[in-house]
């Protein structure tokens, strides 16, 4: 990281980062073109979970590579500057992690990282049945490597 003075290096402080993140952008490579989604997401502290419909670009990217880039941020606002333009700046908490995404295939699995989701955003645990697993994709994202950020 360039800039050494806004680096986060407490694993406690990223993770408190994500948790605190409504959205993840989940960025992947389509051939020789960047692509970026923004998707719901769980995490455990370990892996980054999220659903998907049946078909779509998200998931042939994801077959043809399966080596992806996740993002999140928080806090963040506008610090303008009332004489020099290129003054102007944002304040924000990031995280950016790098790993490989797997299709989760087994009934546990599934309901384990839809609970991941659900927890996130509803804070409590949640029963699944098998019909809704069967017809549902969820992923996991395995995270090798995860840096933070902060300006103020």
């Amino acid at each position: 990281m360039r800039r050494t003075d806004r680096e986060i290096t407490s694993r406690e402080r990223i993770d408190e980062i994500i948790q605190g993140c409504e959205v993840c952008h989940l960025g992947m490579a389509d051939g020789d073109q960047p692509y970026v989604v923004p998707v719901s997401f769980g995490y455990d502290g370990q892996s980054v979970y999220f659903h998907s419909a049946r078909e779509g670009r998200k998931l042939g990217v994801i077959a043809a590579n399966p080596r992806v880039c996740v993002q999140f941020e928080r806090r963040v606002a506008l610090m303008p500057s009332g004489t020099e333009a290129c003054e102007w700046s944002f304040a924000f908490e990031s995280a950016i992690g790098f790993g490989v995404v797997e299709e989760l295939r087994d009934l546990t699995s599934k309901a384990f990282g839809l609970n991941q989701i659900m927890q996130h955003y509803s804070g409590r645990s949640w029963e699944f049945d098998a019909s809704t697993l069967a017809r549902t994709r969820v992923w996991r994202v395995s995270i090798e490597e995860l840096t933070g950020k902060r300006s103020s």
